[in-house]
Parts: C-alpha cells; structure tokens; sequence
C-alpha cells in the first residue's frame, strides 16, 4: 500500500472542487452573500482534509497515536478481535482536528474487517461496541498484537482504510481516514506502558502514546 500526500487527503478533494465550483458560480452570478459563504465552507474543507507530514518520536520502540485529537479514555477493555481484556487508548477527533489516520507501530496487516453499526456520537462508552467500524490487526516486533478500531460518529458516516491484509507498513504511515468524524481505539499488549492521560491532545504519527515497560 503506498497512498501518496499533496498536503490534502484525496478523498477530500471531490467536497472540496464542489465547494469550489459552487462558490464561483455565486461569484459569477453576483450572489456575493452566498459566494461569501461558499467560500468559507470551501475554506472550512480544505482545512478538514488537510495531510500535513509527520515526525515521529525519538524512541523506536515507542506507540504512536493513530489519530489527531483528545484522549477521552485509557483503561482497559475487551478487544474486540480476540475478546481479551487489554489496555486501551481511545483518541477522540473533532472537527477541526485532522482525520487522516496513521500506524501506532511497524508491522504486518494481518487483519481488516468492517462492522457496519449505528452513529451514537462518539465520545460515548457504547460506541465502542455499538457504531459503525473498523478493525484492522498489526503484527508487529516480536509478534506482538495491536488492534486498531477506526469508529464513526454523529457526523462521520464514512470510515476509509487503504490498508489491506498482508500489507507491511512502518510506524506513523497513512492507513485511512474517517470523513468528518470521529475517533480511533487502539488496544496493545502486555509489556507497555501509557505516556498519556485522560484530556490530554496528541498528534498523529508524532505523540508517543506509550512505551514498553523497563524491566
């Protein structure tokens, strides 16, 4: 899987020539409000879809964040592969964070299965388990076993994975996006310890979520 970077997610591009294409045709009428406010959703897209590049921690071993955001939950939880109880970072994304996706570690896919579900707004417990989904498994050093769970919201009715089984990718690569929405649950496996809180805002691709455990 290679997904090239213009500095926008080409999913977006579509809304954003819409957006576009609307606000001129405004213009050109001489609808100046509409043009106006066309151009400012045309701005507000761009924004949402935007692809900036990314560098990650020092540390090699270190767990990146998958996502953009506000982490609204660390704990632990079943996973929802193997039904194991593991520990459990979830990073909420709102509006104005970037939504392109990116591996917390290198590894294989082994792994992508989508669960279609309900649109409960994300920041809740059930969404979990309850609202549309994806799952994709990683196999990385040592055979360990991480679990991402990409998991629209209200808004987001949309999950894209350009990641597929088989494929190998290093840490902090693009691996999808959820189109206006919402948030990403990343289990991990015995032997780490989290580096964040509850509230706190991380980045994708740069934030260490966690690190392994000093014997």
């Amino acid at each position: 899987m290679l997904k090239p970077s213009v500095g926008v997610a080409l999913e977006g591009l579509p809304y954003i020539l819409i957006a576009a294409f609307a606000t001129l045709i405004f213009a050109v009428i001489g609808f100046w409000p509409m043009a106006v406010i066309g151009l400012g959703i045309t701005c507000f897209i761009g924004h949402f879809f935007r692809d900036p590049e990314r560098v990650g921690p020092e540390d090699a071993e270190a767990v990146c964040s998958p996502a953009d955001g506000k982490v609204i939950k660390v704990g632990q939880a079943s996973d929802p592969v193997s039904g194991e109880l593991r520990q459990v970072i979830c990073v909420f994304m709102n509006v104005f964070n970037v939504h392109v996706n990116r591996m917390p570690v290198s590894g294989k896919v082994e792994l992508v299965r989508y669960i279609p579900g309900k649109f409960f707004n994300a920041s809740f417990d059930k969404a979990s388990t309850d609202n549309e989904r994806n799952v994709m498994v990683i196999t990385g050093k040592g055979n360990q076993r991480f679990t991402v769970v990409q998991i629209a919201g209200l808004i987001a009715r949309r999950i894209v994975c350009w990641a597929e089984p088989q494929d190998k990718l290093k840490r902090g690569e693009r691996f999808g996006l959820i189109k206006f929405g919402s948030r990403v649950d990343l289990y991990m496996p015995d032997g780490y310890v989290s580096l964040v809180k509850v509230g706190d805002t991380v980045v994708a691709g740069e934030t260490a979520l966690a690190e392994k455990r000093k014997a």
